[in-house]
């Protein structure tokens, strides 16, 4: 999409190594063409441009169907932008439009494309990580795609000169890519989603070393975790268990020998 690369070329690579500083590293872990989804962790909204200005492959996040629905001028502006640089809208009321609404996502997997995806759901109240959600594993064994954790490091912004909010030398990165194909046949079962999310998180916090706590952010965001001591649900890491056993075959009753109605 022109519009996408002008933006990033012109816009937002330069403007981001300017000011930001970023390093990368492991960008060689990138597989050059094909679906895929990058798993990122999230410590601010910076990342959503800065990941994807710091990489060759164009990319596409799922954004909230909400901001481009916005009636202000400047949400008009946001929603103007995203759909004209490629991101696509998503339902998260639940159900049917959910499903639906994926359907945008799983076509860019299809023709080879790029989507970026925080596991946590929303950002970080505190820096820690948070318990990821499993779409991202639907998604990939659904689809077919491998998925390649993303780790940010020191991407919270901070008041710079004259109050502009700026990130202070953030990194990025980029982990060896985690096939789940063999599972593709699995996607239906909550246990091995959950596994695997699991799996692709951990393999995020091995890159950031983050701490990470085990329950959903919004429950401490806003919910009624919210200003607690979390100290209870920190764990070493996300999940750590073993792949959950196939279920048994269901035993189908013979009917050998059994009296037949007259």
């Amino acid at each position: 999409m022109l519009a996408y690369h002008l933006f990033k070329n012109l816009l937002f690579t330069p403007i981001s190594r300017a000011v930001f500083h970023p390093w990368v590293r492991g960008e060689q872990n990138i597989p050059e063409e094909g679906g895929l989804i990058m798993a990122c962790n999230h410590l601010s909204y910076g990342e959503t441009f800065l990941v994807p200005a710091m990489i060759t492959r164009r990319m596409t996040f799922p954004v909230k169907a909400e901001i481009f629905q916005q009636k202000s001028i400047g949400g008009r502006i946001v929603g103007w932008f995203l759909k004209t640089v490629g991101q696509v809208p998503l339902d998260r009321s639940g159900g049917r439009a959910s499903a639906d609404g994926l359907s945008p996502v799983q076509q860019v997997l299809a023709d080879g494309g790029v989507v970026g995806i925080f596991p946590e759901g929303t950002r970080s109240p505190d820096g820690r990580m948070y318990k990821p959600k499993t779409g991202v594993a639907k998604m990939a064994l659904e689809a077919g795609v491998p998925i390649l954790p993303v780790g940010t490091v020191g991407t919270e912004f901070r008041k710079g000169l004259f109050g502009i909010p700026v990130m202070k030398r953030p990194g990025i990165i980029f982990g060896e890519p985690l096939d789940f194909s063999h599972l593709a046949d699995r996607s239906g079962e909550m246990k091995v989603l959950r596994w695997v999310t699991d799996e692709v998180m951990a393999a995020v916090q091995q890159l950031t070393g983050q701490e990470y706590v085990d329950v959903y952010a919004t429950r401490a965001k806003f919910g009624e975790l919210k200003d607690k001591d979390l100290t209870p649900f920190v764990r070493p890491r996300p999940g750590g268990g073993e792949l959950p056993p196939r279920p048994a075959p269901r035993a189908v009753e013979s009917t050998a020998g059994a009296e037949q109605p007259a």
